[in-house]
């Protein structure tokens, strides 16, 4: 049986999370990588330079992300190695950051509690912590939906592809994948002042979101006990190639519908409908995505087990 580091991890994250008083000292590693790719978007995605040259700059931002962030996480395996027979401990204490459990629970928790409270404003407000729209046009039913939709989205990049690549590539699978998902967060859009500039960044993304997302949707199906139609049918209607994936098992085991028109600074996107409910989502709503959540987190926790027995 190898040292069961994800397992650990896991485990860890979802006891004690990344807390507070840790982020006021010394921050989180995403926010070093932020830097990094904030900064170089500053000096290199110059409006004045061709199409192609941002691109190509675009791309040099994220090799350099792979080299900064994977040999340094590489290093701290390697160092983690030397304290001997317990430093996969170390290994596994320097993934927690890594992965986002806790973080996602406590953050969609926050809605679930103002929407039940009758509080559509508290509700607004912490759902704007966890989605891009425009919080202030919605009402309790988009609230609810947004807050779902971002915990179906956010269990894929924030815990089942993180987990797939510490198992895949350890420290430095884990790390490059949550440097790439933040400049795609960051510049992989598809606005004029990103759209050559973050290609390299989004596309990057996506390729390696792309057995995580399949694997986050099926795990949904499967502890949710339904979703399958809905997933195979409406995962393709999301601009993201692998988004849908986890937002239509998550509509389809719940019986909800999903996305649908959209704001964005003021600007109503018209995206389709996923899944075939024909209610308003509400906080009970959100409480049974929770709890889908929570079981699909406990099957991750099976797996990387498994995985550590079998190796």
């Amino acid at each position: 049986m190898a040292e069961p580091i994800a397992l650990v991890a896991l485990a860890v994250e979802a006891a004690v999370g990344w807390p507070a008083w840790v982020y006021a000292r010394i921050g989180h590693p995403v926010g070093a990588f932020a830097a990094i790719i904030s900064g170089c978007e500053m000096r290199w995605n110059q409006p004045t330079w061709s199409f192609a040259a941002r691109r190509m700059v675009g791309v040099g931002v994220v090799l350099l992300l792979i080299v900064v962030v994977g040999g340094t996480a590489f290093v701290l395996q390697r160092g983690s190695a030397m304290l001997g027979e317990w430093g996969w401990v170390a290994c596994a204490l320097l993934a927690v950051p890594g992965l986002a459990q806790r973080s996602l629970f406590d953050h969609v928790r926050a809605v679930q509690v103002a929407l039940a409270n009758g509080d559509l404003d508290a509700g607004r407000s912490a759902v704007a912590m966890i989605v891009g729209r425009d919080p202030q046009r919605l009402d309790t039913a988009g609230v609810a939906r947004a807050a779902i939709e971002s915990l179906a989205e956010s269990f894929c990049d924030g815990v089942a592809a993180p987990l797939f690549w510490l198992i895949v590539g350890g420290l430095p699978g884990l790390w490059v994948y949550k440097a790439i998902n933040t400049a795609d967060s960051l510049i992989g859009h598809r606005e004029p002042r990103w759209r050559a500039f973050g290609w390299a960044a989004a596309r990057t993304d996506d390729v390696l979101n792309l057995i995580p997302a399949r694997l986050a949707g099926v795990l949904l199906c499967l502890v949710g006990a339904g979703g399958w139609r809905v997933m195979w049918r409406d995962a393709g209607k999301h601009a993201s190639p692998n988004a849908g994936w986890t937002e239509a098992a998550m509509a389809g085991a719940l019986r909800l519908s999903l996305a649908g028109p959209i704001a964005y600074d003021n600007v109503v996107v018209a995206k389709p409908w996923i899944g075939d409910g024909r209610r308003d989502a509400d906080a009970r709503d959100i409480g049974r995505a929770l709890a889908l959540y929570v079981r699909a987190c406990l099957a991750l926790w099976l797996v990387a087990g498994v995985v550590a027995w079998a190796l």
